[in-house]
């Protein structure tokens, strides 16, 4: 990768690259190269419904879609999201991508508390899935201009949610709910951007209120365990 091509791809690469580090961080931390321990990703920032819900710790949302299970559960996101991010980034702005991945990504890991509501679960996947759900959008709303590459990214689908699939039976810390909810969120954040530019502010301004009202519903997730 030479300077030219991180400029083109410098939202993907940058994500990758702090993905990356974040995950050396935790070797150091840990001791742990392969795999890493529930217990050692909990204390490093991984979504923990209770430290979210009854101790503010609202942070870990964010700092979970950094953290990842082990080697290969790293490998294969970042490959995943070079593959998406850099198609991502033939069609849509900067702006757009970080508000779709990102929203994506937050939301993906309130829908894993309100599911699994005792579960530690780290992972880049709800916001890999959510930018895949945008580009679907944009070539949905493209599809009669660019039919030949709708139907290679739909040959495409099977081969990244296959993979995503064996990732969530193959780690307990990966939530298929945060692929599904993400995968939604980025369809109708791409679906906006692309058709509908002008109201993307307006989609961020309506995922921070959805955000808002799970994270203040969260506390009642945990009643039944006071």
């Amino acid at each position: 990768m030479d300077i030219h091509e991180f400029k083109r791809y410098k939202v993907t690469y940058s994500i990758s690259i702090i993905i990356i580090l974040t995950y050396i961080y935790t070797v150091i931390i840990t001791g742990n190269l392969m795999d890493m321990q529930s217990k050692d990703l909990a204390k490093n920032g991984a979504i923990f419904g209770p430290f979210i819900a009854l101790k503010n710790e609202w942070y870990r949302l964010f700092i979970s879609m950094f953290l990842h299970g082990g080697l290969i559960h790293l490998a294969m996101n970042t490959i995943s999201l070079v593959i998406v991010g850099r198609a991502i980034e033939h069609h849509f702005n900067s702006r757009d991508y970080i508000i779709i991945y990102i929203s994506s990504g937050i939301i993906g890991g309130l829908a894993s508390i309100y599911f699994h509501p005792l579960s530690v679960v780290v992972g880049a996947s709800g916001a890999i899935f959510g930018i895949f759900g945008a580009l679907v959008a944009f070539f949905l709303v493209h599809k009669q201009e660019l039919s030949h590459q709708f139907k290679e990214l739909m040959n495409n689908v099977g081969v990244i949610l296959g993979i995503n699939l064996l990732m969530g039976l193959a780690f307990p810390s990966i939530d298929m709910s945060a692929h599904i909810s993400g995968l939604i969120v980025g369809f109708i954040g791409g679906f906006i951007a692309s058709k509908y530019n002008k109201f993307i502010l307006l989609y961020l301004l309506l995922v921070i209120l959805i955000i808002v009202s799970i994270y203040e519903y969260l506390p009642n997730l945990y009643l039944q365990y006071i």
